[in-house]
This record gives structure tokens, C-alpha cells and sequence, in this order.
């Protein structure tokens, strides 16, 4: 064997011992991961963080009863095997990437790992002489079929109309702190703050292609600027504004296309040609930053429209002016 390279097992090569052990294992991890989703949304979504307390306890039970098979055929040591052991067997997400997933996100993880519980069950079952044993892998296949029955059931019983309306808002207040908040700033920063730069240089030198360079430079240097600046500024652990990564991302994508925008049309050769079209894309973004502040943060439009097209405007006409000085 290569030194520091895992040895995997193939499934078709597994021991009943071997293959009760992995299920035993493998319900632990779904069990913990569960309550992993739980601690997470416990705080904003509390009635989602009840409704995957009670998954894990559905997976507390699967291997409860799988280590009661064991022990009456195998006895009580439980070889350690796990699913990186098992060469082409499902993986788990890492639960160290949890914080980074959101409320409909995990909803979508768990119903994935249950459907890949149930392919493994369905599988182990036929693998399996046993009668005992094989009816309770097939009870198991079957109780992972129907766990979005019982997520329904939990969904009833702890997602009421109030309550889901609740976290509803909240979700959506997350994605306005973690993606809209800072792509916003983002977008408003490279569309405003690099106008000046790119249309004095344009009317400085009459030259496009050495226009664009500056543009492109000041665009992504502003991009990249932006971005570490989010993400550094706030962890999110108190503000409650999510993955700091995210709104770093958000932040610095939106500032770099908020500068390009009116940076690229001076690829075109003629100064006239793309002077014009750049100006026309600079009030189409500001126009575009007034409707995001009105869809989404609830500035009304033309207060919005007013002090973005206005300010925009005189940063534009300061660049002009330099540039042809």
C-alpha cells in the first residue's frame, strides 16, 4: 500500500458484520448532522430547528435498532467502519460548512441524504442471508422512503401558519443582510467611485484602449478592495449579517461590475462611439441601484432615483472636467 493513501473496501466485498457495522455508523453521522442543522437554526428558526431534533431522533432510533441486530448475531464489539472506508459509497457535506448553508439549503441536504439512506438499505438488504436481519434493512429502506412523510408530520406539528411566516421573514432578512446589503454597496462603489477615474482619463487622453486598461484596473483593484473589506469587517457572529465570505463575494463581484460597466464599451476604437454608449450604461446602473434600493431596502424610489442619478451624475461631470483640463 502507497504510504498515506486510504485503503477502501468495495461494497460488494463487505462481511454482514461489515455492512451492519456501516449502517450503525453512518446512521450516528446522519443523527449528528441533523442536530448540527438544529443548533444552527435553532436561534431565527425554531420551529425548523424542531423539526430536525425530531429527524435525528428518528436516526437514534434506525441505529438503536440496527446495534440490537448486531448484538444478537455478532455479538457486542462493533468493527469500526465507516462510508470513507467504502470505495464509490455516499458522502456526507462536511458539518464544518453548515454555517455556510442556508435555511432551504439544508432542507435540501437532508432530504438527499435520506434518499441516499434509502438506496444503501436497499442495497444492503439483498446483500444479506439472514432473514432477521434482511427484513429489518428493508423496515429501514422503507422508514427512509417515508421520512418525507414524517418531515411533513413535523413540519404540522411545529410550522404553523404564524410560525412559518416568521421564519419566512427571517430567511428573508438574512439574504437581504448577507447578499443584497453588500452587493448594494458593492455596485454603488464601482459604478460611482471609478467614474471620474475612467472619463477623466478618457478626456485626458482621447485614447479607448488606454481608457479600458484603466478602467479594468481601477474596476478590479476596487472589486478585490471591497471585497476583503467585508469580509474582514464583520464576522457576522454578532451582527447576525451571515457568512462573512458571502457578503465579502457579493461585495466585491457587484463592485467589479459595477466599474466594468462603463469601462468595456471603450474596447470600441472610436472615442465618440464609446464615450457615448458609456455614458448611457452609467445611467442605466444608477437607475438600476434606485429600483434594488427600492425592491429591497425599502427606499422609496424617487428619493432613491434622486440622490444616486444626482450624486452619479456630478462624479461624471468631475471626471469630464479634470480629463479635459
Amino acid at each position: 500500500m502507497i504510504p498515506g493513501v486510504v485503503h477502501r473496501r468495495r461494497f460488494v466485498d463487505l462481511s454482514e458484520q461489515e455492512i451492519l457495522a456501516l449502517a450503525i455508523s453512518s446512521e450516528e453521522d446522519d443523527a449528528r448532522i441533523y442536530r448540527t442543522y438544529a443548533e444552527r437554526l435553532r436561534v431565527e428558526f425554531p420551529a425548523s430547528a424542531a423539526i430536525f431534533d425530531g429527524m435525528a431522533e428518528e436516526e437514534d432510533g434506525h441505529r438503536k435498532r440496527l446495534i440490537e441486530r448486531h448484538q444478537a448475531r455478532f455479538g457486542e464489539v462493533i468493527p469500526l467502519i465507516r462510508r470513507e472506508h467504502v470505495s464509490g459509497f455516499y458522502s456526507r457535506r462536511p458539518i464544518w460548512l453548515v454555517e455556510n448553508l442556508g435555511l432551504e439549503r439544508m432542507r435540501e441536504e437532508a432530504e438527499a441524504m435520506e434518499r441516499d439512506a434509502q438506496r444503501f438499505y436497499e442495497a444492503a438488504a439483498k446483500r444479506t442471508s439472514d432473514a432477521e436481519t434482511r427484513k429489518l434493512l428493508g423496515d429501514l429502506a422503507a422508514a427512509e422512503a417515508g421520512h418525507s412523510e414524517k418531515a411533513d408530520a413535523l413540519a404540522e406539528k411545529h410550522l404553523d401558519g404564524e410560525a412559518r411566516d416568521q421564519e419566512e421573514r427571517a430567511a428573508h432578512r438574512q439574504f437581504i443582510l448577507t447578499w443584497v446589503q453588500p452587493g448594494l454597496a458593492g455596485l454603488m462603489d464601482g459604478s460611482v467611485s471609478t467614474l471620474a477615474p475612467i472619463f477623466a482619463a478618457a478626456f485626458a487622453t482621447g485614447d479607448t484602449w488606454n481608457t479600458f486598461l484603466i478602467g479594468l484596473a481601477a474596476s478590479v483593484g476596487a472589486g478585490i478592495s471591497m471585497g476583503f473589506t467585508e469580509a474582514a469587517s464583520d464576522d457576522g457572529q454578532i451582527s447576525g449579517r451571515g457568512s462573512p465570505w458571502k457578503r465579502g463575494f457579493a461585495s466585491g463581484i457587484m463592485t467589479t461590475l459595477g466599474g466594468l460597466g462603463h469601462a468595456l464599451p471603450y474596447l470600441i476604437s472610436d472615442f465618440w462611439t464609446a464615450t457615448t454608449i458609456a455614458i448611457i450604461v452609467v445611467f442605466f446602473e444608477l437607475w438600476a441601484i434606485a429600483w434594488i434600493q427600492n425592491k429591497y431596502m425599502e427606499t422609496p424610489f424617487f428619493r432613491a432615483a434622486m440622490q444616486v442619478v444626482l450624486g452619479g451624475a456630478l462624479v461624471l461631470a468631475a471626471g469630464i472636467l479634470i480629463g479635459s483640463g
